[in-house]
Parts: C-alpha cells; structure tokens; sequence
C-alpha cells in the first residue's frame, strides 16, 4: 500500500481542539440509577442505602460506570433540530474522511470525582489521533482515538472516557 494521504485541513484543526460541548439536559437523578442498578441486577448499597452511601461514599453517587448514559441524547427533545447522536465528533470524522463504516476498536474510562443525584455535568469531545490509513479484514480505514472528557457543575472532573474507533470502507464500496 503507497503512503497513507495527508488528512483534510477540517481534521487536521480538530485535533486537540475541544468540541461539542454540552451540559447534561436534566439535573442527574436516583431513579435512573435505580432502573440501571436494577436492569443489571448490581446490589450494590452505596447505590440503594441512603445510609451505607452516607458513611462509604459521603452520600449518593451514580456508579461510575453510568459516566456515558447522562450524554445520550433522547430521539427527540422540544426544540431540537436535526438528528440528535452521541459522540458527534466520531461521525464528523466519518464524514471527512469518506468512511462510511465504523466498529468500536476499544473503549477506556478513567474516573475522578463521583457524580451525585443532583449534580449538572458538561462533557466535550476532544480528538486525540488519526492515524494514516491502513488495511484491515474489515477494508480499508483509519484508526481514531477521541477522549469524552467529564466535570460537574463545580468544574471538578468527574471522568474522561476514551474511544479508540476504526472508520473504514468496504473493499466492495
């Protein structure tokens, strides 16, 4: 395969550049931690003690692991326009890049502060990397690594969840 083409100008500018940043549409709220707790069967008593929560974790807190679920937009919300998706940035670089196809090569989470019920978050999407293209089983694509970065409504970071994605095209396209 000859050397991989430079990436568009509009890529090249995002990366390192924080992007899409949204504040969460409604204030974090126990019941959603309940119904995930519940969905996934997690006993956990810092997530249904108000008491164990108090004295383990100085109150409530959503599981860590709930991080992305504040973020995912609904279908629909009154005065939204257009389509509404998570992780916007990786669709942009689908766009650019001409890579119709895309798989989720690996996901990271790193966690700070806990998030509470209550609590406001914002989150932006910065891109980390490109890399150049390379050939796959799946076709021919790029490698890009996206970091989702966490605060509260104190500024405190709450998390940072990191994307490694393939964007690619068939070898039939």
């Amino acid at each position: 395969m000859s050397a991989a083409p430079e990436l568009p100008p509009a890529v090249q500018a995002m990366i390192g550049t924080p992007m899409y940043e949204e504040r969460t549409e409604f204030p974090i709220e126990i019941g959603y931690v309940y119904n995930t707790c519940a969905a996934v069967q997690n006993a956990n008593p810092i997530f249904w003690d108000e008491a164990a929560a108090r004295e383990i974790t100085g109150g409530p807190i959503a599981p860590p692991t709930m991080l992305s679920v504040w973020f995912r937009p609904h279908h629909w919300a009154p005065g939204a326009a257009g389509e509404r998706t998570a992780l916007q940035v990786h669709f942009d670089l689908k766009r650019l890049l001409d890579l119709p196809e895309a798989v989720v090569a690996s996901n990271e989470a790193v966690f700070g502060e806990p998030v509470r019920p209550g609590d406001r978050l914002t989150t932006r999407q910065i891109v980390r990397s490109v890399g150049p293209l390379k050939r796959t089983k799946l076709g021919t694509g790029r490698f890009w690594t996206i970091d989702v970065e966490t605060t509260n409504q104190h500024g405190e970071w709450v998390g940072t969840e990191i994307y490694t994605l393939l964007g690619y095209r068939r070898p039939d396209q």
